[in-house]
């Protein structure tokens, strides 16, 4: 039973499998959230038609993200996990914020510039009206609370202008300001292996560590992580390639471990190669149960088959109230 009735709302899209960094950046969070509020998790595969993949890949990846979201916690019995494609108010509430959006405010969302100058030969409608989207997927459920990143605060912001729009056109009061949520202190940044940033696809496989990647790939990616010379005084400071490994190893080692290979480095005896091939171990460790348990949900297509069904029975009952509201805003015909 949710201890509050406060609305949130996150979207993923099934672009891939999910990684160490989705996990313990992201999903942890939700797992405790959906305890907390009334939850809305859903796999954003309209959103991924602008790549145009092909039938057959896309099928796979909603089940995959599915059995991966189920396999961390996520508890279809607690909050309610859906296709975004199954819900058809989605798309009908994309359409009739499109009336009130304009070209120029979506040309100049940031994501937006980015792709025209990344993939200039696939500058598609759906690529620019992306935000409209993702604001129907937030609005439709009165969300308060949307968990996002810094990269996605744009769009929230216009989900936000959107919503307020439609009720000031119309003088109805029927879409709320949702706000950015996180848990504060709790969040944390899980490092990338090539010696960058965040952990992160962008910047290629071997920077992440996928959930389900096999105990040998991980220990391949691991041992091919980047980091530099070694220590040349005692009590240095880690530059930031070996500080992604040291960080990495608090998060999914002992405590003793990771308290020797700090000692080890800061009097300069460190070796890489030990401090590497003890990560990789105790990656492989962390990740055995939720690799299993992945495989074993993947496997029972009848139970992914049910959970999406009832998950769009449950959120179709939000979002037709809403749209109820919306179009007896807009004057359209009540049956």
């Amino acid at each position: 039973m949710n201890q509050s009735q406060e609305i949130v709302v996150s979207g993923i899209r099934p672009t891939g499998n999910l990684h160490l960094g989705n996990y313990l950046g992201a999903v942890k969070n939700f797992v405790q959230m959906q305890h907390e509020f009334k939850c809305f998790f859903f796999i954003a595969d309209y959103h991924s038609l602008t790549t145009h993949p092909k039938p057959a890949d896309l099928q796979n990846s909603v089940k995959q993200v599915l059995a991966e979201y189920l396999a961390c916690g996520i508890d279809p019995n607690v909050c309610t996990i859906y296709y975004q494609s199954d819900l058809p108010e989605i798309p009908e509430l994309y359409l009739l914020l499109n009336m009130h959006a304009y070209k120029g405010e979506l040309e100049r969302v940031a994501s937006f510039k980015e792709k025209v100058r990344t993939q200039p030969n696939n500058i598609n409608v759906g690529l620019l009206t992306y935000p409209v989207l993702m604001a129907a997927d937030i609005i439709i459920h009165k969300a308060i609370k949307v968990p996002v990143g810094k990269d996605q605060e744009q769009h929230l912001e216009m989900a936000r202008t959107f919503g307020n729009r439609f009720n000031r056109i119309y003088e109805k009061e029927i879409f709320i300001e949702p706000v950015a949520f996180n848990y504060g202190n709790q969040l944390i940044k899980v490092p990338g292996l090539q010696g960058g940033g965040k952990m992160s696809k962008s910047d290629g496989d071997n920077n992440v560590i996928n959930l389900i990647d096999t105990p040998e790939l991980i220990r391949k990616k691991i041992l091919r992580a980047v980091t530099d010379t070694g220590p040349t005084e005692p009590n240095s400071i880690p530059t930031a390639p070996v500080q992604n490994l040291f960080d990495l190893m608090q998060m999914v080692s002992a405590p003793n471990t990771f308290e020797h290979f700090t000692k080890v480095y800061a009097d300069c005896s460190i070796r890489y190669g030990d401090l590497k091939k003890q990560l990789a171990e105790d990656m492989v460790s962390f990740l055995i149960p939720v690799r299993e348990k992945i495989a074993a949900i993947r496997a029972d297509e009848p139970y992914l088959a049910r959970v999406a069904r009832e998950g769009a029975e449950k959120a179709r009952v939000s979002a037709k109230t809403t749209m109820d509201e919306v179009r007896g805003a807009i004057g359209f015909r009540k049956f």
